[in-house]
């Protein structure tokens, strides 16, 4: 049976351009999201800015960044350059991420792993819950709005995590 024949081949074509689609645009979140903790820890700072949108915004516990330039800055600031002189690693846990059409969210873990000061072995800093609200640009992916808070207890922090279930 040639496609012209099977009526329900244009159909089934466009679930699976859609399908398509959704695995590349969660493809591309990922690695745009991942390569944060890289960028970050080597102190490049047009990277980690060229992540979010021009006015993209920063909201960590610590501070708000608003716009690349001040996201830019903190990679320049001497505490950031401190941990980088220390050693230091920015690890990501895998996302959940939702697409809706041009619009992205993804929750996820992060911990702030330090060298120990005496050189022996590392410690965890900091553990935190975060939200990463996306939109398809032309440049591809770009961070509107990370929020960041240190999982301390704090209701704030759970409700980050738990928003990646609103949707689901």
């Amino acid at each position: 049976m040639t496609e012209m024949a099977d009526p329900g081949f244009e159909s089934r074509l466009l679930v699976l351009e859609q399908r398509l689609r959704l695995l590349e645009d969660h493809n591309a979140i990922m690695r745009l999201m991942y390569s944060y903790g890289p960028s970050v820890d080597s102190g490049l700072a047009g990277v980690v800015g060229g992540l979010w949108t021009e006015d993209g915004v920063y909201d960590v516990d610590t501070g708000r960044m608003d716009g690349r330039g001040e996201i830019e800055s903190m990679v320049r600031t001497h505490p950031h350059q401190g941990f980088i002189q220390q050693g230091c690693g920015h690890i990501m846990s895998p996302a959940h991420i939702t697409v809706e059409g041009d619009t992205a969210v993804a929750v996820c873990h992060t911990q702030l792993i330090l060298r120990q000061l005496d050189g022996n072995g590392y410690q965890v800093s900091r553990v935190t819950a975060n939200r990463w609200e996306l939109k398809r640009t032309p440049d591809g992916w770009r961070v509107t709005t990370r929020t960041s808070r240190i999982l301390d207890g704090q209701e704030e922090s759970r409700a980050i995590l738990a928003s990646a279930f609103r949707h689901a």
